[in-house]
């Protein structure tokens, strides 16, 4: 979690106030992350299966996916990694990195379904062998809960992949591919009968908003030849200022009682960093030729279509 603390910030320079810097509170995310953990198994234990095998099961696999992304950023030297569950829907990782790369981020997003997938195959033929209806159980869970990670669409990991690969520099696709996986989400929602999956489209509709407004922000910037592909310790104070204007004439429903034009510290300047954030991009290095991305989309495919195949054949033998 980051706080802005207003004590800690020095006096205008030149008449322009320094822009706010976050405290990082290192020491409470691994207990929030615990708590989040225990959260996500009771609930799913009362409002779903009351069989605690089969949950501690499910815990175990979300718990090695997201390791996988965990030690991957790690390996790539992000700063602020850090986990959360998110009870009833699943979990995520999250870091921060001055310069992403496009291999970096496709090995990422891969470390988290692939090994779960050869995990699960691999106690799926252990079965043969060694017949065991909890470990068949656990070979499923690894094996589904993996795949349908791999599924094309935002926010999950096939989605992600994708996008990294192909749009991430073009907004207008990336919206429609939103929108889609949106539309996708909601039917399936529907169609499994769970309430619970529609706070997935719902907060990516909000996201999605946002990021349009977003969007129109970063035109104006560059009219103005105001950079913001930049990350926010290189952002220059006074270029602060002029995107939290822009900022607050767009969501003023948002951060209502901070007025545009009136440039000093608000008990909202946390979440307006923050924002700020969201509008800057990261540099982008795209460092993945053609021959490798047909590479990862070989071994995209394997997993997504050949595992299966390979699976319900030797369940029907």
């Amino acid at each position: 979690m980051e706080n802005f603390n207003s004590s800690n910030v020095e006096q205008p320079i030149n008449g322009v106030l320094p822009k706010p810097i976050l405290e990082e509170n290192k020491k409470n995310w691994l207990r929030k992350s615990l708590i989040s953990l225990i959260i996500y198994a009771v609930l799913f234990y009362f409002i779903f299966e009351r069989n605690l095998s089969y949950i501690s099961a499910l815990l175990v696999v979300l718990l090695i996916h997201e390791l996988g992304h965990f030690f991957a950023m790690k390996i790539f030297n992000y700063n602020q990694v850090k986990l959360f569950f998110i009870p009833l829907l699943g979990a995520y990782v999250s870091g921060k990195k001055t310069i992403v790369s496009q291999r970096q981020i496709s090995i990422v997003i891969l470390s988290g379904p692939l090994p779960g997938i050869i995990i699960g195959f691999s106690l799926f033929m252990t079965t043969f062998f060694i017949p065991n209806d909890q470990l068949m159980m656990l070979a499923n869970i690894f094996l589904f809960l993996n795949l349908f990670n791999l599924l094309p669409f935002i926010p999950l990991d096939g989605g992600r992949l994708l996008e990294v690969l192909f749009l991430k520099q073009n907004h207008i696709i990336r919206i429609i591919f939103t929108i889609i996986s949106i539309l996708v989400i909601i039917i399936f929602s529907i169609w499994s009968k769970n309430i619970f999956f529609l706070i997935i489209p719902l907060s990516m509709i909000f996201e999605l908003l946002t990021e349009i407004k977003n969007e129109k922000i970063r035109d104006y910037l560059s009219a103005e030849n105001i950079p913001f592909k930049l990350n926010y310790n290189d952002l220059p104070d006074k270029d602060y200022w002029i995107m939290r204007d822009c900022i607050l004439l767009s969501f003023g429903k948002r951060y209502q009682g901070v007025q545009a034009g009136i440039h000093e510290y608000s008990i909202m300047e946390g979440a307006i960093v923050n924002h700020i954030s969201s509008i800057l991009k990261t540099p982008f290095i795209k460092d993945i030729k053609w021959l490798e991305k047909l590479a990862i989309l070989l071994t995209y495919l394997f997993f997504m279509i050949a595992i299966p195949i390979i699976y319900f054949s030797l369940h029907v033998l």
